[in-house]
């Protein structure tokens, strides 16, 4: 659940950074927004999850 909220709050902050920056426009967000949810009712759902959980497994594996 850690690494679902980092996440979420990751994308927020870019996605924000962008408006911002005007490398995206609101329709754009508005389309990102709607397909993650789109996404999460899908039969997809598990795997993405699964993949976003096995890379950050990975990834904090890693010791420089």
């Amino acid at each position: 659940m850690v690494i679902s909220i980092s996440l979420v709050l990751l994308l927020t902050f870019l996605a924000v950074v962008f408006l911002r920056n005007g490398g995206l426009k609101i329709s754009h967000a508005i389309v990102c927004a709607l397909l993650g949810f789109l996404l999460a009712s899908t039969s997809m759902a598990p795997t993405i999850h699964q993949g976003i959980v096995a890379t950050a497994d990975v990834v904090s594996g890693l010791h420089p």
